[in-house]
Formats: structure tokens, sequence, C-alpha cells
């Protein structure tokens, strides 16, 4: 029986897919998993990416609604000179600034200690139980948590006074004294948010080998050794990329909370950009100045994720990109 032979074909003919022909065959054999995406990308294209048009307002003199925004007069960075030179700004800044030092230095580490803690836990039913206790603030609105704020606070048994009443004390209005608004705010964000923010590190602790524990054991390592040479470098990738998304929002508070919380003798210390940007430009209608700085605020958050991110990828390679 005779074999017949096809054409030939050469290696320099087999030529490699080009770009577009790999992606649409990527396109083709994942064209599910890429639709999924597509609510995703639409959400961000609409409610991130699109209103950035906006920021054209912070370069001009006034807004219409019925003209638009190209209709405006452009002043350069005129609203940029005049928020520097205003009485607010360094207030603003400090006040910003004072808060998101405290919340990194005593709310940032809350969350990675009560992980650590729970992963001590060897009672099931106990560490639940904790683990379900602590994760319940977080779905407590803002405005709820405010509103037991000011009952516990009230100068007629409220909570605090009547502890301050134990110890002989007069009553306080501590929503109203500017001395108490920081520690107030720091607390009560770590009794709302410290439970639901462990979960990452608690996910980050089960993924540390069990066969490392039990290696120190027998090299006679206790607890507080196995924390030290286990347990931190192990979740310490995951605690420099957190830091890293916390530092990138430095000039960002609780917007809603520190405005319900907020009164007039407390401006001195509760007073941050956000909040004098929501009564420059919804209460006083000044939108072109309150969208310069908004975008003054931005503009610092983002040069201080890519320093974090560069400091950070320099020193341990860890990194967002």
């Amino acid at each position: 029986m005779e074999l017949k032979r096809g054409p030939v074909v050469h290696a320099d003919t087999l030529k490699p897919p080009g770009r577009w022909g790999v992606v649409k065959k990527e396109l083709a054999r994942n064209k599910y998993v890429y639709l999924m995406l597509v609510p995703v990308v639409a959400y961000y294209l609409i409610f991130s990416y699109g209103p950035m048009y906006g920021l054209l307002m912070a370069f001009q003199e006034s807004y219409s609604p019925v003209n638009g925004i190209l209709a405006g007069t452009w002043i350069g960075f005129d609203n940029f000179t005049m928020f520097f030179e205003s009485y607010y700004f360094w207030r603003l800044i400090k006040n910003t600034l004072i808060l998101s030092f405290y919340s990194i230095v005593f709310g940032f580490p809350a969350p990675i200690l009560l992980a650590i803690l729970l992963n001590e836990v060897r009672k099931k039913w106990f560490k639940s139980t904790v683990q379900t206790i602590s994760y319940m603030p977080h779905f407590i609105s803002v405005v709820v948590v405010v509103g037991m704020l000011k009952t516990f606070s009230t100068l007629d048994g409220g909570l605090f006074n009547v502890i301050r009443d134990f110890f002989d004390l007069q009553p306080v209005m501590f929503l109203a004294e500017k001395d108490m608004f920081r520690p107030i705010y720091i607390l009560s964000n770590i009794w709302q948010g410290a439970g639901w923010a462990s979960i990452i590190f608690l996910a980050a602790l089960s993924g540390i080998d069990p066969q490392l524990y039990e290696a120190s054991k027998i090299d006679g390592a206790g607890r507080w050794r196995q924390l030290l040479h286990i347990t931190l470098p192990g979740i310490m990738p995951t605690i420099v990329i957190m830091l890293i998304l916390r530092l990138g929002a430095v000039m960002n508070s609780d917007f809603q909370k520190i405005l319900l919380m907020q009164t007039a003798p407390t401006y001195e210390t509760s007073d941050v950009i956000s909040t004098f940007v929501y009564r420059s430009g919804i209460l006083e209608g000044n939108y072109t100045y309150s969208t310069a700085i908004g975008l003054f605020n931005g503009i610092i958050n983002f040069s201080l994720l890519i320093i974090a991110n560069a400091i950070s990828r320099k020193m341990n390679s860890t990194s967002l990109w």
C-alpha cells in the first residue's frame, strides 16, 4: 500500500499569532469571565472616571449648571492660591494630618493585634463568638454610632458622665469639648472597624505553614519567639500592602462621621479638608473653589501613595505594583 504525503510545511512559514490574534483567542476562551468584568468596569467608568471631567471647574471663576462647565471663565490657579492664602488653610491641614496620624498609630495596629490574639485561641466556640461580636459594629450605620455617642455623652444620665460620677467628677459635654473630639473619634473608629479589618490578617495567618511552628517548638521557641520570628514575618507582606493603601488616604478622613460629630465649639480640632469642601461647595455654592481644594487633596493622596509604594518596594520588595 502506498502512502500519500501531504504538502510539506516549512518551519519558517509557521508565523506566531500576532498580538491581536492572542487577544482574540484569550477573549474567546474566557469570554464569560471577561463578561463578568463588564459591570465593574462600567461602574468605575461612570462613577469614578466620568466625574473627573468636572475637575475643570477648579481652574474657572464660577460654574453655572445652565451653561455647563466649559462656559466658565478660566482663571488658572487663582482658586488654589486663594486656598493657600486663606485663614483656614493651616488649620485644615493640621487637623487632617493629626487625625490621620492618630488613626494610623492607634487604629492600624488594632486589627493586627486582634487577629493575632484570635489566632492563639484554641477553643473554636470562644473564637467564633469573639469574632462575631467584633464584626457586628461594622454593620452599624455611622449615623447610629454618632447617635450612640451623643446619648452616652449627655449631661444627665449619659454613660460617660455616670462613670465620671463614680470618681466625684463634674459632668462634661464631651462632644462640645474640642480636646475630647479626637480621642472619641479614634476610639469609636477602632471599636467599629477593628473586628472587620482583622479578617484580612486572619486570612494571612491561616496561610502560614504549621510545620514552622512545630519546628520552632522542637528548637525550644516559646510563644513570644514564634510571634517575632514566624507570625509577624508571615503576615508582613499583608501588613505592608494595607499600610501603603492607608498612607494613600492620609488626607482623607471619615467625612460623614466628622460632620455628624462636630459642633461649633470643636471646629478648632474637628474641621478637616473634607468638611470644609462640603461647607464651601454644598452649603455656600462655591463649586469652583471647593473643586480646587478637592483636587489639591487628591494630588497629595496620590503622591503619598506613589512615594510609600516606592519606598516599600525598595526596602522589602513588597509593593502594590
